[in-house]
């Protein structure tokens, strides 16, 4: 079993890439190929699952944390790799996360292949068991905002609205001019307020 694969990055396609390691090229299917660089050096952690029709087939993700996402959706019935990678790939991680978090079926069924029976079991199966992911991703993103912004990020979700909500604004508050947790908070209101 293979945990992760060092190498470079010698090809990138629309869903998969292949990682030079010492002079063997190995193909592996992602659910974000793009975030790779070609040429550049990169640790991609891995999955193998072998089957009779494909082989052994491997898949690959930029973290430990996206690998974990990706074999919990394999543990829900009626999802298989080929599911699991198309969800992931429609959507980042942490929305995809706090969306079965949440039990938000209707928000499930608009990836690829999932209807509301699967979308239904995707909820039964994995929530309340993501929590901790999305907290490491809130983390993460946290330890890479300005204090201000972090905090005004917090104020939003103490005043009434959702981390889903405040996650779309996120992106134009990071490129906002503001000096203050207070400039951060009424902008993120104009932008919350308009939808």
């Amino acid at each position: 079993m293979y945990e992760y694969l060092e190498g470079v990055i010698t090809l990138i396609m629309p869903n998969y890439i292949v990682v030079d390691v010492n002079g063997i090229g190995y193909k592996v299917y992602s659910p974000t190929p793009f975030a790779y660089e070609q040429g550049k050096k990169a640790k991609v952690y891995i999955e193998q699952k072998f089957s009779d029709n494909t082989g052994l087939t491997l898949y690959g993700f930029e973290s430990e944390d996206a690998k974990g996402l990706f074999l919990k959706l394999l543990s829900v019935s009626g999802i298989g790799p080929k599911s699991a990678l198309a969800i992931m790939a429609a959507e980042d991680s942490k929305s995809l996360a706090e969306a079965i978090e949440q039990g938000e079926v209707k928000y499930l069924t608009r990836f690829p292949g999932v209807g509301k029976k699967t979308a239904s079991q995707i909820v039964l199966d994995l929530k309340g068991k993501l929590g901790d992911y999305v907290q490491r991703l809130d983390q993460e993103h946290n330890e890479e905002v300005s204090p201000a912004l972090n905090d005004a990020l917090l104020a939003l979700i103490a005043l009434g609205y959702t981390k889903k909500e405040v996650n779309k604004i996120t992106p134009k508050l990071e490129q906002a001019d503001a000096d203050s947790a207070d400039e951060y908070i009424k902008y993120g209101l104009s932008l919350l307020l308009k939808k």
